[in-house]
C-alpha cells in the first residue's frame, strides 16, 4: 500500500502489520477501527494509540475513542441472570393472579377485561418485576444545589420498592457524579445567582405568553444576539425547553419526501422529532462513516421509494457527545460527507457545548472547524450554563424561517427572565467578557479532570467507553444485580451515581455513568475513586488484560477495492 493509499482511508484509522493468526491482505496490513460495533482494548492516554486519526488531513489532533468487547463469561451470566429473574417473574405473576401475592401496578378494572387493553402486557412485566427490584437507585429527592456536592432525602420502603416513606433526615455533603454540571454553574451563589435575582425582582419569574405575542422581552433579544456571537453564526432563537427544541424543529425543516439518516444512538428528543416530521427515516450504525456513506450513496442512486425521484433533502441527525457513550462524533468526516452528497447536518450539541473546545464552544471548536459548515447548531442551556431551554443557530434565513414556522416558537411559553439571565451571566464568564479568567479556569479544570478520572478508572482495571475527551465516563457493570448494588454501595459511601440497564442500554451492557465537573476538586475525585476501587473489587468490576476480547479485524467496502 502506498503512502498516498494509506492516507485515504477512512477516518484516518492506523495501518499496522498483521501478526500471526490474522488474515491479512496481499501488502500485508491490517486495518484496525474504533467503532462501537467492533470493540477493542481501551488504550490509557500514555500508550501509543492505534485508533487515532493521526494520518487523516481532516483531524487536527489525535482520536482516542475505546468501546470493549463484553468478556463472553460476563455475557453469558447476564444472559443467565435476566433468565433467572424472567422465571421468578412469571412465578410472582402466578401468585398474584390467584391473590396470594401483592401487587399495587396499574391494572385494568373488571368491568373493562374485554377492551383493548390500555397497558403493554411486557413492559408490566419487566416494570414489576425486574424495574421494582432496584427502584431505589432513581428518582431520589435532591434538597440542595445539585452542584459538586448536595444533599439527598433520606427514604425508606416497606413493601419492596413498591412505594416510598421520607424518614425526616437528609444526607449530607453527598458527592454529585451524575448531574450534567460540567463547568460548575449550577450554584446558589456567586455572579450567576446574583444576577438572576436582580433580574427576578424587575421581571418576575415568569413570562405568560409566548414570544409572538407578549412574552418577549428584551432580556430574550439580548440572549439570542450573545448565543450567535458564542456560536459564530449569522443569527440564533432560544427556547424553554431542550427537549422541545429539537422535537418540535425537526419536523418544521423536513417533512414528506425528505430523508433523515440518524445515528443508532441518537437521543429520544431526535428520534421523536425525525419521526413527527413525516420524513423517511434511516439509521446508520454509531460513528461509522462507512454505513452512513452507504446510505447516502443509496439515497442519491436510488431516490425516493418506488417513484424514484430524488429526495427533496437529505437531512443528517447527529450529536455532539453521546450522553450514554461518552462518544464524540466524527464530525470532520461528517462534514466531508455531507458537501461530497450535498446533505444537510443536524448537529445537537446538548452535553457538548460548554463542554468542549478550548473556547467551551463544543465540538465544531474541539475540531477547529468553521461553524458555518454545520447547517443546523442546536444545544441546550440546561448543562454547561445551568439554566434551561435550547437554542437553535445557523444561517439569518434559517433562524427566520424557524420563527414563522417551529411549533415550540409559535405556541410555547417564553424562557423565564431568571433563567435567561442565568445563561447570560455563564456564557460571558466562558467568553471571559466578565473581564476575569474564571470561565478559561473552568474549562482548562474540566480537561484535567477528565484525564485524571479516566486514567485512573483504566489504571484500576475497570471497562470505561467514550472518548478520552469526554466528561461522560460509562463504567459497565454488566449483569443486572449489579446497578442495584453498585449504585447502593457508592451511596454508602456517600457518592451519587447514576446506573442505567435495559432497556435504555443493550441486555448485557448495563453501566454506571459518570459525569465530571469543573467543580469537582482533585480530592473528590479520589474519594470517588477509592469509592469505586472498594466497590470494584466487592462487585468484581475490575478485568485482567487477558479476559478482554480482542477486536475482531474487519475490511470496510474502500478497504476491499483498496485490496482490489
Amino acid at each position: 500500500m502506498t503512502e498516498s493509499s494509506a492516507n485515504k482511508l477512512l477516518n484516518g484509522d492506523a495501518c499496522r502489520r498483521t501478526s500471526s493468526g490474522q488474515k491479512a491482505s496481499k501488502n500485508g496490513f491490517v486495518k484496525n477501527h474504533c467503532l462501537f460495533q467492533q470493540p477493542q482494548k481501551y488504550r490509557c492516554p500514555g500508550e501509543k494509540n492505534q485508533h487515532g486519526a493521526h494520518n487523516s488531513s481532516l483531524y487536527k489532533r489525535p482520536f482516542v475513542e475505546s468501546f470493549e468487547q463484553t468478556p463472553l463469561l460476563v455475557a453469558v451470566l447476564t444472559y443467565v441472570g435476566y433468565g433467572i429473574l424472567t422465571i421468578f417473574g412469571y412465578l410472582r405473576d402466578f401468585l398474584r393472579h390467584w391473590n396470594i401475592g401483592k401487587c399495587t401496578m396499574a391494572r385494568e378494572r373488571e368491568e373493562q377485561k374485554d377492551f383493548v387493553p390500555l397497558y403493554q402486557d411486557f413492559e408490566n412485566f419487566y416494570t414489576r418485576n425486574l424495574y421494582m427490584r432496584i427502584r431505589d437507585n432513581w428518582n431520589r429527592p435532591i434538597c440542595s444545589v445539585p452542584g459538586a456536592k448536595m444533599n439527598l432525602v433520606e427514604r425508606v420502603s416497606p413493601d419492596y420498592n413498591w412505594t416510598f416513606q421520607h424518614t425526616g433526615n437528609v444526607v449530607q455533603d453527598v458527592i454529585n457524579m451524575g448531574s450534567y454540571n460540567y463547568l460548575g454553574f449550577a450554584e446558589n451563589t456567586g455572579a450567576c445567582a446574583d444576577a438572576a435575582v436582580e433580574v427576578t425582582q424587575k421581571y418576575g419569574v415568569g413570562v405568560g405568553s409566548t414570544r409572538c405575542e407578549l412574552g418577549n422581552l428584551d432580556i430574550h433579544e439580548e440572549l439570542e444576539q450573545l448565543v450567535a456571537r458564542f456560536l459564530g453564526v449569522e443569527s440564533a432563537m432560544t427556547f424553554g425547553m431542550g427537549f422541545a427544541t429539537n422535537s418540535m424543529n425537526i419536523p418544521a425543516l423536513t417533512g414528506k419526501g425528505c430523508l433523515i439518516l440518524s445515528d443508532e444512538l441518537n437521543h429520544a428528543s431526535l428520534v421523536l422529532g425525525a419521526r413527527l416530521s413525516g420524513s423517511t427515516i434511516r439509521v446508520f450504525k454509531h460513528n461509522n462513516m462507512q454505513s452512513l456513506e452507504k446510505l447516502l450513496r443509496d439515497a442519491i442512486v436510488h431516490g425516493q421509494p418506488r417513484t424514484h425521484r430524488p429526495w427533496r433533502k437529505i437531512l443528517i441527525l447527529v450529536e455532539g457527545i453521546y450522553s450514554m457513550e461518552g462518544s464524540i462524533v466524527r464530525l470532520p468526516e461528517v462534514i466531508a460527507l455531507k458537501k461530497r452528497y450535498k446533505a444537510y447536518v443536524y448537529l445537537d450539541e446538548a452535553h457538548s457545548i460548554g463542554a468542549l473546545g478550548s473556547n467551551g464552544k463544543g465540538v465544531v471548536d474541539y475540531f477547529g472547524l468553521d461553524p458555518t459548515d454545520v447547517d443546523v447548531m442546536m444545544g441546550t442551556f440546561t448543562k454547561s450554563f445551568g439554566g434551561a431551554g435550547g437554542y437553535i443557530g445557523g444561517r439569518k434565513e434559517l433562524i427566520d424561517y424557524l420563527r414563522q414556522h417551529s411549533h415550540s416558537a409559535l405556541y410555547a411559553t417564553s424562557m423565564p427572565p431568571p433563567v435567561a439571565q442565568q445563561i447570560i451571566t455563564s456564557m460571558k464568564i466562558i467568553m471571559g467578557e466578565d473581564g476575569t479568567t474564571l470561565g478559561a479556569d473552568r474549562l482548562r479544570q474540566l480537561s484535567e479532570n477528565t484525564t485524571y478520572f479516566r486514567r485512573k478508572l483504566c489504571e484500576m482495571g475497570v471497562i470505561i467507553y467514550g472518548n478520552s475527551d469526554s466528561p461522560v465516563v460509562p463504567v459497565m457493570l454488566y449483569m443486572p444485580a449489579k446497578i442495584g448494588a453498585f449504585g447502593r454501595e457508592m451511596l454508602k459511601r456517600n457518592i451519587g451515581t447514576v446506573v442505567v440497564g435495559f432497556p435504555a442500554t443493550p441486555i448485557i451492557e448495563s453501566r454506571a455513568r459518570f459525569c465530571i465537573s469543573a467543580a469537582h476538586t482533585r480530592e473528590m475525585l479520589d474519594t470517588v475513586l477509592e469509592a469505586m476501587n472498594e466497590v470494584g473489587d466487592l462487585l468484581q468490576l475490575k478485568y485482567s488484560r487477558r479476559e478482554r476480547a480482542p477486536p475482531p479485524i474487519r475490511w470496510t467496502s474502500e478497504e476491499s477495492q483498496l485490496q482490489d
